[in-house]
């Protein structure tokens, strides 16, 4: 492509666009740029670059890089700065220089390399600029009138923070990168600062809405608004004042858009995306961007195959790098509920937020600070001063301590005969069960015949099933012991008479239906599923009382703990959720008596369940859809469920209703699991894509989680529990091999390469 030369527009004189000039311009093409302010004027202060990022621009032009390294303030501590006490954690590595410098070296690139650079010039519309330009590259920003002309081509959607934020300066250096928390008779306020110069730091002050409104801050102007944070944050800057840059306070907008581009022209960087400033990503992202661009542009034949490899490259990273980004923007508008945490574990949340650094990762940057949280938590050190990972530590539910963290999800397996479950249930369960989990759940056991999910669904209606659950109980008890084996009982309600699950999810039997009864006579699937009955008085005694007599035979077969399923749809989350309770009696309407059956329930099995015997609940806190569940009234489900004797909640969401749209993601659960647990103070079993045991430490020594759940993982892997602690030479009371597998308990060698 780089033969042929094009002439290109660039809409916005920012990092991303200049850059994307200075690429282009120096493969020979001819390169105009518009920007509407003077070459001097510039937003916010300093700008933060990975070292990821410098080496693809080191690749690309040494002279840019060269002039970049020369300014840059290097820095490797993070202070965090939790009531009066000061935590550091070293080994991170930041680089930053002034956002203006950036641009001058930007300007002189662009210049040097024959850009013919506009300044004080609004630019052409974009699609007007298309019909005599080869390409035209829209960097305006997060508010790109090009993005906004185009909006029918590409589908953008902006999400709204709940903080606000300003952007202002001190003219002195901090140490390393502080973030500072201020618990003010208004509400709680952050700080978040770092160098970019010798003499220079920005200071960004953010807190959520209602804290801003309630503090006056929504009255102020520029200079008062830094009077304030200074004389707010006085301590951190040392009785110096804060100074503004057309400093506005304003809420953060995640921008995604479903087509980066149309025709020749191309959005990038903040016209086509953003994340949230806490992760310092807005400039490296835009600079990746036009790394990205310019190398496809080299390499493709012509520009539409060049822009649709842009896309296709850049859109994995920049969904990790959103996701990470939601995860801290979310973690500081929830930062209320971490305060009273103690102060290491709380440094340790904050810097693990995004999930992108973790509890292995960190202990590879700061070793020393990262036992010292360990240690907090609870981690004994063995002879030679080795900690146990905190997954392996015990954790204690009523009268059963479990020795580790670790729990297998329950899992529906589809495989009983008449509800019977048979030789497959007894090698899946006792299979995890040798595999050292701490707690092993079995599938969702019908509490009846009408309750079952699918023909091939196990449950405990029948003394025959009783008899067959008892004999997997005795064996787990028998060959892996120390293994706490729980059920979870449960009824399908409206979801029920489905297929199984490989021959059609929810889809309706072929025939042999049974009858679906249902908070509300709503069908899961409308126009596919049945159309379920509305319960009547008598209809809900009745099944309480299946739930107390497969409760009386969950005890009598042995098992440890007892999970009550309120969650995905099924009969008692049908009650729960506006979504599918739409009577008018006493169990519908407001949340107080949507709760009503599903906490009669639960009291009529705690009543009958040994007083020994811990017992939680599976919840779904959230629908993922307009007007279903919200996050607070989560927390008060839960509540009333702890309220009522519950042990733990085990969180989970969705799949109440059929057009739901989940925010997929790794982990993408847990902060459900987290906001209950530091809201209530209550224990959670934290589950959804969590895969890793670097995830499992990270998750328990954050506070995020009291147990963590794992499906998949442990049907690609029923020993994984084992193999996590063979992966981290761990050999305690945490993580025993059985007797016949010892001699496995070491990883096999491996061939040469």
């Amino acid at each position: 492509m780089s033969a042929s030369a094009m002439r290109v527009a660039v809409v916005g004189g920012g990092p991303g666009g200049l850059y994307t000039a200075a690429l282009l311009a120096r493969q020979g093409h001819t390169v105009e740029l518009w920007e509407r302010n003077a070459p001097e004027d510039t937003f916010g202060f300093g700008v933060v670059l990975s070292d990821e990022t410098l080496g693809g621009i080191e690749r690309a032009d040494t002279v840019v890089h060269a002039a970049l390294a020369a300014e840059f303030v290097r820095w490797d501590d993070v202070d965090v700065v939790h009531r009066g006490r000061l935590l550091t954690s070293g080994g991170h590595g930041f680089a930053a220089l002034g956002r203006r410098r950036l641009l001058e070296i930007l300007h002189e690139r662009c210049a040097g390399l024959g850009v013919r650079l506009r300044f004080r010039a609004e630019a052409p519309d974009a699609f007007a600029l298309a019909g005599s330009y080869d390409l035209v590259v829209a960097a305006d920003g997060v508010h790109s009138a090009t993005r906004a002309r185009g909006a029918d081509r590409f589908r953008p959607t902006e999400t709204p923070g709940r903080c606000r934020y300003v952007w202002l300066a001190a003219d002195f250096a901090f140490d390393s990168f502080r973030f500072e928390i201020a618990e003010t008779e208004h509400g709680v306020m952050q700080l978040h600062g770092y160098p970019y110069a010798p003499d220079s730091s920005t200071v960004i002050v953010e807190m959520r809405e209602e804290v801003w409104r309630a503090a006056g801050l929504d009255l102020c102007d520029e200079a008062e608004s830094a009077s304030r944070c200074a004389k707010t944050f006085t301590e951190a800057l040392q009785g110096r004042p804060l100074r503004g840059n057309r400093s506005a306070w304003t809420r953060f907008r995640t921008v995604v858009n479903a087509h980066w581009s149309h025709g020749n022209v191309v959005l990038l960087g903040d016209a086509a995306h953003t994340a949230h400033f806490s992760i310092g990503s807005g400039t490296k992202l835009a600079v990746e961007d036009a790394l990205t661009l310019a190398e496809a542009l080299d390499r493709l034949p012509d520009v539409p195959s060049a822009l649709a490899a842009y896309e296709e490259e850049r859109r994995p990273a920049v969904a990790s790098t959103q996701r990470a980004a939601a995860a801290s923007m979310r973690w500081f508008e929830d930062l209320a509920g971490y305060v009273d945490q103690p102060a290491r574990q709380f440094a340790f949340n904050l810097l693990t937020r995004s999930r992108r650094v973790t509890h292995d990762n960190l202990r590879l940057r700061d070793e020393r600070f990262t036992r010292a949280v360990e240690r907090d938590f609870g981690c004994p050190e063995d002879a030679d001063g080795a900690g146990t990972p905190p997954m392996f530590t015990p954790f204690t539910l009523r009268g059963l301590t479990l020795r580790n963290r670790v729990v297998v999800s329950p899992m529906d397996t589809y495989s009983a005969e008449d509800g019977v479950p048979g030789d497959f249930h007894l090698v899946h369960l006792g299979g995890r069960a040798l595999g050292g989990a701490g707690l092993v759940m079995t599938e969702m056991v019908c509490v009846s015949a009408e309750g079952r999910i699918t023909p091939g669904c196990a449950g405990l209606w029948t003394a025959e099933q009783a008899a067959a659950w008892k004999r997997i109980a005795e064996f787990v008890h028998a060959s892996a012991p120390g293994t706490a084996l729980g059920v979870q009982l449960g009824h399908s309600g409206r979801k029920g008479s489905t297929r199984l699950m490989w021959e059609g999810m929810d889809e309706p039997l072929p025939d042999g239906n049974w009858p679906l009864v249902a908070a509300s006579a709503l069908p899961y699937r409308a126009g596919v599923s049945a159309v379920p009955r509305a319960l009547a008085a008598a209809d809900l005694a009745a099944i309480r009382s299946d739930f107390a007599a497969a409760a009386v035979r969950a005890a009598d077969c042995g098992f440890d703990l007892l999970e009550l399923h309120c969650a995905h749809g099924y009969l008692l989350s049908g009650f729960l959720s506006p979504l599918t309770n739409h009577r008018e009696d006493a169990y519908g309407g407001p949340l107080e008596n949507r709760l009503r059956f599903p906490l009669e329930v639960f009291d009529a099995v705690r009543e009958v369940w040994p007083a020994d015997r811990p017992m939680t609940v599976r919840l779904s806190a959230t629908d993922w859809a307009p007007g279903g569940t919200t996050p607070e009234e989560a927390e008060r489900i839960a509540a009333a469920f702890a309220a009522h004797g519950a042990d733990a909640v085990d969180v989970s969401t969705g799949q109440v209703v059929s057009d739901e749209a989940p925010e997929y993601g790794r982990s993408y659960q847990t902060p459900y699991a987290d906001r209950i647990r530091n809201a209530l103070g209550i224990p959670v079993i934290a589950v959804g894509a969590i895969s890793s045991w670097d995830d499992v430490n990270s998750l328990l020594l954050a506070g995020r989680a009291d147990l963590c759940a794992l499906g998949r993982p442990h049907l690609y892997d029923p020993h994984w529990t084992l193999h996590a602690a063979a992966d981290q030479a761990y050999t305690g009371p945490g993580a025993p091999w059985p007797a016949p597998y010892r001699a496995g308990s070491r990883k096999p060698p491996t061939g040469k390469g």
